[in-house]
């Protein structure tokens, strides 16, 4: 049995090698030509208590090249100065228009429903939602418009390069990309048709407006805390095509503001990476955590070396990949692996026994 076990964590390594490797290789180029219409482009902005970020995302808004936009906030009932700000730097820009969230209705998640209401109002040929805290800089929105032509996507969606600040977000924000760039090869998100092989980042996705409108995901999915990922499964079950990208330095975001934050906000939507099975999410990490003891007790050490070169490279890859410091992703391996564990804990005893909370909201 152990013999088994062991050729199994050698597969799986093996595996998440190639896979890592793929998106590495064929990881697209947004420098795509520009086209020269411009439709205009919604950009659509949820905001709860975001007076930190709302500032800085509407100014990077207003210094894009892309001109053809409209700017919507909505102020999902923040008790900060956010609705504030957003009204001063209208009087800067009419392009920028806030708007309120009514009380939250039953069966509806504050998010899901501040993005299906920010749609009613919006008039644009595209809907980029972003996240109040991502920050974006060059022809980003260009670059996307015109990537979504070339492929006749209904949904892009793209993971921002992460910003990391303390030591407790260095050992839990790279968890996700780990993740993603070692189980899903991006490049089938676009190309294949199961659903399955689907994933999309809330922080950043560019909806085709008609399309949006036909299916208005955000509605259908009122109530799921991981609507990105649902979103994009339930667009590919439609033959809807969708893509999902690593972006570079020209769109990037701080998620999360030290380890207790980074660990409650992965616990929440930790298993979508694995079809919602926490059996599955801790199989993960007992394999690529403690796989080394069966390798070490079954095979000659030549192997169990090549085993740990194996994991090493796959992680080199990730952080390439990813724009993350190489050393830091290293340096930070054990610590990465621990945490794992301790989200999926984490999330497991927040589904069964409390209510995940999320800026003082219950979102179970």
């Amino acid at each position: 049995m152990i013999l088994i076990i062991s050729f199994v964590v050698l597969f799986f390594s093996i595996s998440q090698l190639v896979i890592a490797s793929v998106n590495l290789i064929l990881k697209p180029d947004l420098t795509l030509p520009i086209s020269a219409n411009m439709p205009l482009v919604s950009v659509l902005i949820p905001a709860r208590n975001e007076d930190k970020n709302i500032g800085l995302i509407l100014n990077d808004l207003i210094g894009q090249e892309y001109k053809n936009l409209e700017i919507i906030v909505c102020d999902d009932q923040s008790e900060d100065q956010t609705a504030q700000i957003v009204n001063e730097l209208s009087l800067t820009d009419n392009r920028i228009k806030l708007i309120s969230s009514a009380a939250l209705p039953d069966g509806w998640l504050g998010k899901n429903f501040a993005c299906h209401t920010l749609s009613a109002h919006a008039q644009g040929d595209y809907f980029l939602f972003l996240d109040a805290d991502v920050r974006i800089k060059g022809d980003i929105i260009s670059q996307t418009i015109s990537y979504s032509n070339r492929y006749n996507l209904g949904l892009l969606s793209i993971f921002p390069h992460q910003v990391l600040e303390s030591v407790g977000e260095r050992i839990t924000v790279p968890l996700m990309n780990y993740i993603l760039l070692t189980l899903l090869p991006l490049p089938l998100v676009l190309r294949s048709g199961l659903s399955s092989l689907a994933a999309a980042n809330g922080q950043f996705m560019l909806f085709n407006a008609q399309v949006y409108r036909t299916n208005l995901p955000h509605e259908i999915h009122k109530r799921n805390r991981v609507e990105d990922i649902a979103i994009a499964r339930y667009y590919k079950d439609r033959k809807i095509r969708v893509a999902c990208l690593i972006g570079d330095k020209s769109i990037t975001c701080r998620m999360y503001c030290g380890f207790s934050e980074a660990v409650d906000g992965f616990s929440k939507n930790i298993t979508a990476f694995f079809g919602n099975s926490f059996l599955l999410a801790t199989l993960f990490w007992i394999i690529t955590t403690l796989g080394f003891i069966p390798l070490l007790l079954t095979f000659q050490l030549n192997i169990f070396i090549g085993y740990l070169v194996i994991v090493i490279v796959s992680k080199i890859i990730v952080a390439i990949t990813s724009k993350q410091q190489i050393l830091e992703s290293l340096i930070y391996l054990i610590p990465q692996q621990l945490t794992i564990g301790w989200v999926i804990l984490k999330a497991f005893i927040n589904n069964y026994f409390y209510h995940y909370q999320w800026k003082g909201r219950n979102i179970s």
